[in-house]
């Protein structure tokens, strides 16, 4: 992707279709005029007066307590240096975003047009009465150091500085884990710390407070070594001086158990590398690039335990492990302050989670055939679901245990499942699985590549590395297309029509009437469909020229179904393939199936539709609760409509017993487990957290996943194939660039689960 298109891209991203990330959306009812009048005048004054009594009743009555300011004066933007609070707020607004996305607090960006310290404080404080907490932001040292202190010091809820502190926090962490790998005490390893800014100073501080002695830290400035008899070191730089007679990084390096960096690329030499003790632990955390390249610090030393700040080598130092759950715990327990004690319990959780077994799906999004505790992965991941319930309960605890919160907790497990429900509505799902079709790209055939928006998608897949496109279409229209897009890349474009595909098509024309020729077609009939950009696809997949297939954009799904099945066929044990949606929804990930094939399935198919959207829930990292849909419950009609899907549910419990799937079930029974509890306890669904639908025909399927995506607004993807024997998916007729891009990487993983299974299936037949 070229600089230009980068820029362009960014630049559409933040204007379009409304411009900025974060918005203001209304939490209760205001659609009559009685709503409005408990809105605002005249029922807004009684809870005025409420918190007039007694302001702490402003956490009962207003979003105070789930609302933080990030606030900066742009004067030290990350990568951009000052570049004034007005070009930092698209910053603000990101960091918002992702205090959003990873623990659902709700954040006001703040820019604040001043370099002066007292002004800052001062406009800090005379807003704070709006805010559970305040998060400071891209601010430049040494004032950073000093506003902070202030702000702590006289403001009576959490205050922190991510960029000092939220790289201290992980680093802290990851260090904790590295030394016990290495077989090494932290007070007595001898530290190196490249960069002397508010992060460098923070981290140190930190690592102090865990043990290490400063005696036995070397930092370094862009002068050099900060030794005490140097003139004019601030007060930061001051304690962390050593008296050792050494001027150089070179120096500094010689056996040195710890490297950490928050400096500039490229300024850790093999060489330097080399000299560091045994097993050396080296956190390169300059960013883009860090001070030694990953694999030339990998292949200097093989005992190297190394981080670095980048997401595409392992153990990433990355800040969204911290600050979303660190404010998290703190405003659940209303504290006063984050002081050290919380963000060592921080530290402590973050390290102790990397110990523990990892989730499935955590494997699946990373692309791992299972993370484990080791040089590799010292620190949790940022998908990793557990993060929600493990780091804020461990911060509120410590808020408790330091004096600091005003609302305790008591029930912990309640507050637990809290901050997973409070998680339901985030799509992290769509982050995984992205994540997980780039661990191992695909060759993706697009069969409607002259398609503007299926292009536009095909850019996107390629340039994000989530696929490897394969341009089907009209070849002109295709680089006319390409040109508008300043889509420049190098990438494969067929025209099954032209001159150029005339051998390959005889190919796949001869290899089709071999299989189809009992079935009433010649092979002129087999040439002709070859010209038609369906059929051709499909025998590009079927002979392993990609490794899956993309279409249904312009055309109806019968019409792009009916070749997909007459050239790919089933998976074996499979007499009908269906489709599943994926809906992402406020309760969490809902998968719903048939939602586009089968018109009025008997028991046997809609058992076979059970376990096919079983397996795929897997794939996707997901562990099924399926509840198989009816107007009745439990017998409570005979009518073989209702009989039809008892029957299904009872094949499935003799033939899979371990699923996790019951019914005959009306929606809302499935859906809410209080009710279900309540009135049928005796079903395998009670007590469980339902996250797929079997419905029993067409009709009720598809009106229900269209009904959702319409009236609430829920995002979709699908409809996945089930039961295919190739990786083969069908887009809803004129679906939306994004939508593409989905479905390409449920392609994608789809192509990697069957690679897997194709090896698996291998190696049992060997050793045989």
């Amino acid at each position: 992707m070229s600089k230009q298109s980068k820029r362009r891209e960014a630049l559409l991203y933040h204007a379009k279709p409304k411009p900025g990330k974060i918005q203001v959306v209304p939490t209760k009812k205001y659609a009559t005029q009685r709503d409005l009048s408990l809105a605002y005048s005249p029922g807004v004054a009684e809870p005025c007066l409420e918190i007039e009594k007694n302001k702490e009743n402003v956490y009962k009555y207003t979003a105070k307590g789930n609302l933080v300011a990030v606030i900066s004066n742009g004067t030290a933007v990350l990568g951009l240096g000052n570049i004034g609070p007005e070009a930092s707020k698209p910053v603000m607004e990101g960091k918002g975003l992702l205090f959003k996305i990873f623990a659902d607090i709700d954040v006001f960006d703040i820019e604040v047009d001043t370099e002066n310290i007292d002004a800052f404080v001062e406009t800090v404080k005379n807003i704070a009465p709006t805010f559970g907490g305040i998060n400071l932001e891209d601010i430049k040292a040494p004032e950073a150091f000093e506003i902070e202190r202030r702000l702590k010091e006289e403001l009576d809820i959490p205050v922190m500085h991510d960029d000092q502190h939220g790289t201290a926090i992980i680093s802290a962490a990851a260090l904790l884990n590295a030394l016990e790998l290495a077989k090494k005490k932290i007070g007595k390893v001898k530290i190196v710390i490249s960069g002397a800014g508010a992060a460098a100073v923070s981290c140190t501080k930190l690592y102090k407070a865990f043990g290490a002695k400063a005696e036995n830290i070397v930092m370094l400035d862009s002068k050099g070594v900060i030794r005490k008899d140097r003139e004019g070191l601030t007060e930061e730089k001051a304690e962390f001086a050593t008296a050792r007679k050494i001027d150089t990084l070179d120096q500094a390096m010689k056996d040195a158990d710890v490297f950490v960096g928050l400096s500039i690329a490229d300024i850790v030499t093999p060489k330097m590398l080399k000299s560091m003790a045994k097993k050396p632990i080296v956190f390169a955390m300059a960013n883009p690039d860090p001070e030694i390249e990953y694999e030339l610090a990998c292949a200097t030393r093989d005992d190297i335990i190394m981080a670095t700040g980048r997401s595409d080598h392992p153990n990433q130092v990355n800040n969204v492990l911290g600050f979303p759950f660190i404010f998290r715990g703190a405003l659940d327990v209303r504290a006063t302050k984050i002081n050290e004690a919380m963000k060592m319990a921080a530290v402590k959780a973050l390290a102790d989670l990397a110990k523990e077994p990892v989730p499935e799906q955590v494997n699946i999004a990373y692309g791992e055939t299972r993370l484990n505790f080791g040089k590799d992965y010292i620190i949790p991941k940022p998908f990793d679901p557990r993060l929600i319930a493990t780091v804020p309960p461990a911060v509120a605890k410590a808020a408790m245990e330091s004096g600091v919160a005003t609302a305790p907790i008591t029930d912990w497990e309640g507050y637990k499942d809290a901050l997973y429900e409070r998680m339901g509505s985030d799509n992290k799902i769509i982050r995984l699985l992205l994540n997980r079709a780039k661990t191992n790209p695909k060759r993706i055939v697009f069969a409607e590549a002259d398609q503007l928006d299926v292009l536009k998608a095909a850019q996107i897949v390629h340039e994000e590395g989530i696929g490897i496109p394969v341009l089907l279409g009209r070849k002109e229209i295709i680089l006319e297309l390409m040109e508008q897009l300043d889509y420049d890349a190098e990438v494969e474009i067929i025209d099954p029509k032209s001159d150029e595909q005339k051998d390959k098509l005889n190919h796949y024309a001869e290899m089709y009437w071999k299989n189809r020729r009992r079935s009433g077609i010649t092979l002129y009939d087999a040439q002709g469909m070859m010209r038609l950009r369906n059929y051709y696809a499909s025998m590009m997949l079927v002979e392993g020229d990609v490794d899956c297939m993309i279409s249904g954009y312009s055309r109806s799904y019968p019409s792009v179904v009916r070749p997909v099945l007459e050239t790919i066929g089933t998976f074996e044990g499979v007499s009908k393939v269906a489709t599943t949606n994926l809906m992402l929804t406020k309760r969490g990930p809902l998968f719903l199936s048939d939602t586009s094939i089968n018109i009025d399935p008997t028991a046997k198919e809609l058992a076979k539709i059970a376990q096919m959207t079983n397996y795929t829930m897997k794939m996707f990292g997901m562990e099924p609760v399926i509840a198989m849909i009816s107007y009745a419950n439990f017998g409570s009609s005979k009518d073989p409509h209702a009989s039809k899907v008892r029957d299904a549910v009872s094949i499935l419990h003799k033939a899979v017993p371990d699923m996790h799937v019951d019914g005959e079930l009306q929606t809302d029974f499935a859906l809410n487990p209080e009710m279900l509890q309540k009135k049928f306890p005796f079903s395998k669904l009670a007590g469980k957290k339902v996250n797929a639908l079997i419905f029993p025909n067409l009709d009720s399927a598809n009106s229900n996943y269209k009904l959702l995506k319409e009236l609430n607004n829920v995002e979709s993807i699908g409809p996945i194939m089930l039961g295919m024997r190739k990786p083969v998916h069908i887009l809803q007729l004129g679906a939306s660039v994004e939508e593409i891009v989905h479905m390409a990487a449920v392609a994608v993983v789809d192509a990697q689960q069957k690679e897997k299974r194709a090896k698996e299936a291998a190696k049992q037949t060997k050793s045989r």
